[in-house]
């Protein structure tokens, strides 16, 4: 049960004045609400501005710059209404030091005669922006005679809006919830309190929603840092209460012979790197202890996890256990099917396959193996989750590309056997910070190299008007034999966005191609897009022209040319990972960056860091110097919980805190019932840590 004190800031938005149906709607889109659910009072406390305009006043209009808000007192001069349909109308004003031209367009003369006299002076604050040899100020933001100029902010916060909803409406709307924020006790330990100079979550919620001064915004501002230690310190005492239930629930010793291992590496057609061995002794030991393994295996694109995770999987078989993968797509399911296969039949291991597709007597027969012990492992999409899926005894519980599936799901696959051990794998390479932030649960593994005889990609970046060189480069490349992937950023034709489509695309290399070229993508049957696949890797086609579906884990070791269509739409994780599809043999494999023009500082950036380094952690770190946590822990890149009011670009220094403050507390008060715990199970209801809550009420 939620604690009471905090029934005013989960009370939904129609409680505030002003808040309508309409309005409410407008909310739940703002600040990112599923539509079925109302945005709440805390949601609009924690929708924090990103920037403040100083509106104080100029000394006069000598000093305006175009770009720039002023703030002025200013005598009315003439109105000129609009002369026809279209045009704007125009008041002149002007103070001892120059004039400016105030530009409304669909205009109410009689309004703007009431609001701008002639003759009168008001004080006027918006945008300046240079028109010809003068300078304009289009619809001013505020508009105050002398004897009411306090209705002008001095500093005034800027929040993200969304259309219909604008600043002057979301400021009240704010200030009212500030006023239902109940006073909460404190849960930051006092001595931390001191030496950062934080305030009480009330003042900095308050200074960051009426900033006095720019500092009130400054990410690592005593505000701004306290609101990100809470957020950090809810975080990590959550991963540490699901580390603590899953330690103290004793696993077995899962040791084995070695048998299946050395038939494995008999069967491999090469040696296992440096990175790989030390990890499977880390994952080896962790096995062999009476607790539960948790453990993250991180690993570059083409580092060669699969056959670690194959590996690992051996021991539990080895000492008398199943065990099962899970992949987030059905592509990836079957590709791990083809490459553990031919070693599991070598190694006396049976494997067993379930996905959506797999139904009636088919599904049954397999559930019923499963049950009875007859599949060793088993490798499943989200299929494997459901309640039907039942083993005679799960030993490990491996899931592939963890961050598309959520921690409830990693506990409710562990819960399927008599406390599995737990691995769980990531290809897309996560800064040090990100690691501890979204997987502070776990011991980390790390795959440094890639395996050897593969060779680097030569990656190139060329402008959309060379296309025509590319295709005549492309020729040559498929009618020898090659393999290539054309990867476009949308499904089919927009008209919001600038960017040739897959389809558009397979449309246009199929009639230079013909039959040469294929198609994938996320729309497409599971049944299709198997077939395609299939027939890339087998060369029945040499151009397979594809949306993001191929991003993760598809292997194709003959493909050899990489083909990035509008890479300026993509982020640096997607582009890595996207490379990554290609130079996976020892053939000499390019990625090409087609782009178009021109190109923002940012994406000018991406493409630089593309060219220089293949080295993923390095990519990931530039990521998030340059994008910032929030699109890297978003779902589209890697799907881990997102941060509100955390910056980890600027925050990744607390982490480290409020990781060590939370194992303490933890190791001191284990169930949060001192005076201390009570406040931080407030905390934990306040950033809705639902699951760490159940694990604190369950004992």
């Amino acid at each position: 049960m939620r604690p009471e004190i905090l029934n005013p800031l989960f009370a939904t938005v129609s409680n505030l004045k002003g808040v309508g149906h309409r309005r409410a709607a407008l909310l739940v889109k703002l600040l990112n609400r599923p539509m079925e659910e109302e945005a709440r009072v805390l949601d609009l406390l924690f929708h924090l501005p990103w920037q403040v305009i100083d509106r104080r006043l100029l000394p006069n209009m000598a000093a305006i710059e175009s770009g720039k808000t002023a703030t002025l007192d200013v005598t009315v001069g003439a109105h000129t209404p609009s002369r026809r349909k279209g045009l704007p109308y125009t008041i002149n004003v002007f103070d001892d030091s120059g004039e400016l031209t105030l530009v409304f367009f669909s205009a109410h003369s009689d309004y703007l005669k009431k609001q701008l006299p002639e003759g009168e002076i008001r004080r006027i604050s918006g945008e300046i922006t240079a028109y010809r040899d003068s300078f304009q100020m289009a619809h001013p933001q505020y508009i105050a005679a002398l004897d009411r100029v306090d209705t002008i902010p001095q500093i005034e916060p800027v929040y993200a809006l969304t259309a219909g909803l604008s600043g002057k409406i979301l400021a009240p709307l704010i200030t009212e919830s500030l006023n239902t924020l109940p006073a909460l006790p404190e849960w930051i330990e006092p001595n931390l309190l001191l030496e950062h100079r934080w305030p009480s979550l009330k003042v900095a919620l308050s200074e960051v929603h009426h900033p006095q001064d720019f500092a009130a915004l400054e990410p690592d501002g005593p505000g701004r840092s306290r609101l990100a230690y809470d957020e950090l310190l809810a975080g990590q005492l959550a991963l540490n209460l699901v580390r603590q239930r899953l330690r103290r629930a004793l696993g077995r010793r899962r040791r084995g012979d070695g048998s299946k291992r050395r038939r494995i590496l008999e069967a491999l057609p090469f040696t296992l790197t440096t990175s790989q061995e030390r990890s499977l002794e880390e994952i080896a030991d962790d096995l062999g202890r009476p607790d539960r393994m948790l453990r993250l295996l991180q690993g570059d694109v083409g580092s060669g996890k699969t056959i670690v995770a194959l590996l690992a999987m051996a021991i539990a078989v080895e000492s008398g256990s199943q065990a099962a993968i899970m992949a987030p797509t059905e592509i990836l399911v079957q590709q791990h099917y083809e490459t553990l296969s031919p070693l599991c039949k070598a190694s006396g291991i049976r494997l067993g396959v379930l996905t959506g597709r797999i139904k009636g007597k088919a599904r049954t027969e397999l559930l019923e193996d499963l049950k009875i012990g007859k599949i060793d492992i088993l490798i499943s999409t989200h299929a494997g989750f459901q309640e039907d899926v039942q083993f005679r005894e799960l030993g490990l519980a491996v899931i592939d590309e963890q961050h598309r599936f959520g921690v409830h799901q990693r506990l409710a696959l562990a819960e399927k056997g008599n406390n599995a051990d737990l691995l769980v794998m990531t290809a897309t390479p996560i800064p040090r910070s990100l690691v501890l932030a979204a997987f502070g649960d776990m011991d980390v593994s790390r795959l440094l190299e890639k395996p050897a005889g593969r060779k680097p990609v030569d990656t190139r970046i060329i402008p959309l008007d060379r296309e025509a060189d590319l295709l005549l480069r492309l020729d040559v490349a498929v009618k020898s034999g090659a393999r290539v992937y054309w990867v476009c950023p949308l499904v089919e034709e927009s008209e919001l966005i600038d960017a040739k489509s897959a389809e558009d695309r397979f449309d246009a290399l199929q009639s230079r191609f013909g039959s040469r070229v294929g198609l994938v993508h996320g729309r497409m049957k599971a049944a299709d897009k198997n077939k395609v696949m299939s027939d890339f890797t087998n060369g029945v086609i040499g151009i397979l022209v594809a949306t993001t579906v191929i991003e993760v884990g598809v292997d194709v070791s003959d493909a050899t040319i990489m083909v990035i269509e509008n890479a300026e739409r993509f982020g640096l994780a997607q582009l890595h990972q996207l490379r990554g599809r290609v130079g996976r043999g020892t053939t000499k494999s390019s990625c090409i960056l087609l782009y178009r023009g021109p190109l923002s500082k940012n994406a000018e950036a991406r493409l630089a860091i593309m060219r220089e380094t293949e080295d993923g952690f390095r990519i990931a770190e530039e990521d998030l110097r340059l994008r910032g946590e929030g699109d890297i822990l978003g779902t589209q890149q890697s799907g881990v919980p997102g941060f509100r009011l955390v910056q980890l670009e600027h925050h990744a220094g607390l982490l480290e805190t409020a990781r060590q403050d939370a194992r303490h507390t933890l190791s001191q008060d284990r169930l949060l019932q001192s005076e201390r715990g009570k406040a931080l199970r407030i905390l934990l209801h306040l950033f809705e840590r639902g699951e760490a809550i159940r694990l604190l009420a369950s004992g």
